[in-house]
């Protein structure tokens, strides 16, 4: 890749670095979007031998790629986000990948699409892990930072996905109680 393409994508990936998500870390500051995507790659390569058949390297590549639409639209909170809010962000990634030369651009749009389309393991995992991810950023800040409806979204987020493999199953039970138990520790303190 000639330095200037590469030079000028990673500026506008900067960006992650600087636009903040609805919730907080535990030192009370917002979290980033570039440090969900760094802590999501991680999570993906720590549970890689439980999905012996997955492309982890594919999983991992969605993991640090899929909130790149955010370096120029911002990060939109999930109970926020609408189809057309949806679709800016996806034109926006779009028109961020053609600026990379082949065979990354194209490389970088059929990683977006296979996320869309939810038809591949490594999509599902991917999915999965994400929300799983963000129910435990939620978990670890302070519950006074929750809003009233994140009770019960702590919950119900990537439930649907949680069934995609029995692991992902496992892991959001275990999420589960202890959103269960943050909220209890939170009435009885």
């Amino acid at each position: 890749m000639d330095i200037s393409s590469l030079f000028s994508f990673l500026s506008v990936a900067e960006r992650l670095k600087c636009n903040t998500r609805h919730c907080d870390t535990t030192s009370g500051r917002r979290e980033s979007v570039a440090e969900h995507c760094w802590r999501l790659a991680l999570m993906a390569w720590l549970v890689r031998d439980e999905f012996p058949t997955v492309d982890i390297d594919r999983v991992i590549l969605m993991c640090l790629t899929h909130d790149l639409g955010e370096a120029i639209t911002g990060d939109i909170p999930t109970f926020e986000k609408t189809k057309a809010d949806e679709q800016t962000e996806g034109e926006a990634v779009r028109a961020l990948f053609a600026t990379l030369p082949a065979p990354n651009g194209t490389e970088l749009c059929a990683i977006f699409d296979e996320i869309d389309a939810q038809q591949t393991d490594e999509a599902r995992l991917f999915r999965a892990l994400d929300k799983f991810e963000a129910v435990m950023q939620h978990n670890e800040s302070d519950i006074a930072s929750w809003l009233p409806l994140e009770y019960d979204l702590q919950l119900a987020y990537g439930e649907r996905e949680a069934d995609a493999f029995p692991y992902t199953r496992a892991l959001k039970d275990a999420l589960n109680a202890w959103t269960r138990k943050k909220i209890e520790n939170a009435k009885n303190p």
